[in-house]
């Protein structure tokens, strides 16, 4: 549900991420791996590790496993080779899709997230068919009820670019990513918790899915999440639960 405001959507995502902690583990320790692979080990000059160690901690990854993977992705243990790969498409009522994978075997990938596509009522597209129509950013959203002035007042102060609150009350904030951590760490110490903080495809604008339409939605972008090769799915759909 990557890029919504929307409360109960983001709680929504929440569960899900409870029921499958494994499944969670996997997917953190395969960004830990590319992030070192690409930028070395040292968390000090590698700003996406340092996020992926941040994710690793906040689920419970325990520390000799995140140190075994970085060691494997720099080359001091043998290990698997994991190449990014990003498909786009749509789904129910023309939504935007795009699906962020991490895998060893392309055609095993591509293969399952077309099917997945297909059977549930969405359609594979071309590479740039639909990210053009959402934007790279690091995106903070705290519950319902957080003073907005105060939040406005540290995210601004800190580098954000946008602080918007949704009719639910939630309050979101925009950073470009390289402002980020600065943002994230300004709110923390002026004692704001963030529901989600992350660097996320944020859509320039939603479509509104309803009833039938919302439910079969929803079951799209839960196949897709499930795949084994999935790391994260961002989309363009307001889910009317």
């Amino acid at each position: 549900m990557a890029g919504h405001s929307k409360w109960a959507n983001i709680q929504h995502r929440k569960g899900r991420q409870d029921e499958k902690r494994g499944k969670i583990w996997t997917r953190v320790i395969r960004e830990i791996m590319v992030a070192a692979r690409l930028g070395g080990g040292d968390l000090s000059i590698n700003p996406r590790l340092r996020l992926a160690v941040e994710k690793a901690k906040a689920v419970n990854l325990p520390a000799d496993t995140v140190k075994r993977n970085i060691d494997k992705a720099t080359g001091n243990l043998e290990g698997v080779h994991y190449d990014e790969i990003r498909y786009e498409g749509y789904g129910i009522g023309g939504a935007a899709i795009i699906v962020d994978t991490m895998t060893d075997n392309h055609v095993r990938t591509v293969a399952e997230v077309r099917h997945a596509f297909s059977k549930y009522g969405g359609n594979m597209g071309t590479n740039g068919s639909v990210s053009f129509q959402f934007k790279n950013v690091g995106q903070l959203i705290l519950a319902p009820g957080t003073s907005e002035d105060k939040v406005m007042e540290v995210a601004l102060e800190a580098g954000a670019e946008d602080v918007i609150t949704g009719d639910d009350g939630a309050i979101e904030v925009i950073t470009p990513p390289s402002e980020f951590e600065a943002v994230r760490n300004a709110l923390e110490a002026a004692g704001f918790k963030p529901e989600i903080a992350e660097v996320t495809m944020r859509p320039e604008s939603t479509i509104e899915l309803t009833g039938d339409d919302a439910t079969r939605m929803q079951k799209l972008l839960d196949v897709i999440e499930d795949l084994d090769d999935v790391q994260a799915v961002f989309h363009n759909a307001e889910i009317q639960q």
